[in-house]
């Protein structure tokens, strides 16, 4: 699989696979990364890729002929090319769209900045729409990092342990049950005993009412969409 970054910054974005696991599966060819740069698609001299907002309003908007110009490019060499762009206006992104995604060939990330992108390169280029949440960023980056991760860890392979994809937070709804490590006691708390016993069908039917409880307490929004439907045994 193959992700591509649509950026003025560049350096912002790499680093961060660079090390841990996204590195290791980078270097085991299990998905790849790139970037384009608008910039480099500006015919004036001092190629310009922001302008001022039509019909007045504070900061400056990314201009659409060199950010068109560079997304046609991407289209040219990649017909399966799938075009994200992180906005306000998108729709939250979930755990079910992570999945998804990752059964895709080619996942390009486009990226605004100051006060975001001229509309009709959305209109025009936008496959979907996405907002990791009520809050304003100063680009588009941050966002499409985060997309890339979670998409890029339900990529056959790039786990080390894929069971670990089964058992996760919002599988099913569900927030992940409590996990501990050394040692049973710290500071006063113990691990809960059942989890040292070494009885696997116990412990995978406490982990799950625990599951249902940490939901409860901490995303009621989910529990009441999960109970709604009829999923849960709280017995």
């Amino acid at each position: 699989m193959r992700f591509t970054f649509v950026t003025l910054f560049e350096n912002i974005v790499k680093p961060y696979f660079e090390d841990s696991i996204l590195s290791r599966a980078i270097k085991e060819n299990i998905f790849s990364i790139d970037f384009v740069n608008p910039r480099d698609y500006a015919t004036d001299k001092h190629k310009k890729v922001d302008d001022y907002q039509a019909g007045g309003g504070a900061g400056l908007l990314i201009k659409p002929e060199p950010l068109s110009r560079a997304l046609e490019q991407i289209k040219s060499d990649s017909p399966s090319a799938y075009f994200i762009f992180a906005t306000p206006a998108g729709k939250p992104f979930k755990q079910i769209d992570a999945k998804r995604l990752a059964k895709y060939e080619h996942v390009v990330f486009v990226n605004g900045r100051y006060e975001g992108i001229d509309e009709r390169i959305i209109e025009q280029y936008a496959d979907e729409l996405f907002s990791i949440g009520d809050y304003i960023l100063t680009g588009g980056e941050l966002p499409s990092m985060c997309m890339c991760d979670a998409i890029s860890r339900n990529i056959p392979k790039v786990l080390g342990n894929a069971e670990s994809l089964d058992i996760e937070s919002y599988e099913n709804n569900l927030l992940e049950a409590p996990a501990f490590t050394k040692p049973n006691s710290f500071k006063g708390s113990d691990i809960i005993k059942e989890y040292l016993k070494g009885n696997h069908g116990n412990i995978l039917t406490l982990k799950s009412r625990l599951s249902v409880c940490k939901t409860n307490y901490f995303r009621p929004d989910l529990y009441k969409k999960i109970k709604t439907k009829g999923k849960l045994n709280e017995k």
